[in-house]
């Protein structure tokens, strides 16, 4: 069998008071790593030192971390679409300080990837957007590599071909995926196994979540537990498994008042499908 992924929780899911609470919540769920919101950190909620101090004595290993863009509103996707990533030029300039702050904690905390949602991007190769998002998506990633940080781009916002466009024109190496299916699923964006395929070779992460699709255009698909949802996780896992991406999966959950028992569904489906490591 080749080397196992390894599997961890997005820290955000949980909706942890503290460090110490993030900690115990990984460690009864039966996981030693998480993606770390940095948002906590940069805002000053949480301490840097105390938070990497916290998840290493409960055994947990921070893999990557989460960047949170300013002024983003999820009411709607037509909200999500002007408000969402790096699109608003009123709040570019407070972006590109949050991301200088999110790579100096992520080289704190010795980490190699952050993801963030990059915003809508447009398809068009004319339309006048592109470039400025192109160019303001550059000075993050090369923001991050001045402190040896790889990043990645959540999937959903559009549709896989257009990402792949983005990523050729950005000519940025240190630029990949997180690849998140149910995205593709709740903005109605495409088949995720198909957009995987596609993507895979610039997939640095997963998200393992699950979803509906809307049966209004225009409206959200729902979230729901890993497994009862439209996600094709047997093809999903086949084509991970072809492209020999032997990436870290990342359970997330963002809707729902079980979390914690979700969660543990979404473990016992990876388990079911593939090997998982822990941290030697």
């Amino acid at each position: 069998m080749n080397a196992p992924h390894r599997l961890g929780v997005c820290s955000w899911s949980l909706q942890p008071t503290s460090p110490a609470d993030l900690a115990a919540k990984l460690r009864a769920i039966g996981v030693d790593a998480c993606q770390l919101a940095l948002d906590p950190i940069r805002e000053g909620r949480w301490k840097l030192d105390a938070t990497g101090e916290a998840l290493r004595t409960a055994g947990i290993e921070i893999r990557s971390g989460m960047m949170g863009t300013h002024g983003e509103d999820y009411s709607t996707l037509e909200t999500i679409r002007v408000t969402g990533g790096v699109r608003p030029t009123q709040h570019w300039a407070k972006n590109l300080e949050i991301a200088r702050e999110d790579a100096r904690i992520a080289a704190e905390l010795k980490l190699p990837l952050v993801s963030f949602h990059a915003g809508f991007l447009p398809h068009d190769p004319r339309d006048p957007e592109r470039g400025v998002l192109i160019e303001r998506l550059r000075q993050i990633v090369d923001v991050f590599a001045e402190r040896g940080v790889n990043v990645a781009f959540e999937t959903g916002q559009e549709d896989a071909d257009t990402l792949l466009g983005f990523l050729r024109d950005l000519a940025r190496p240190r630029a990949g995926v997180n690849f998140d299916p149910a995205n593709m699923i709740l903005y109605d964006m495409g088949e995720p196994v198909s957009a995987l395929d596609k993507l895979a070779p610039h997939v640095r992460q997963v998200h393992i979540k699950d979803a509906v699709r809307t049966t209004k255009k225009g409206e959200w698909g729902a979230e729901v537990r890993a497994g009862t949802g439209q996600v094709a996780w047997d093809k999903f896992f086949a084509t991970l498994a072809r492209h020999g991406l032997k990436v870290d999966l990342m359970i997330e959950r963002e809707a729902g008042d079980s979390r914690v028992e979700d969660i543990k569904a979404a473990r016992a489906l990876v388990t079911r499908h593939i090997a998982v490591g822990v941290k030697s």
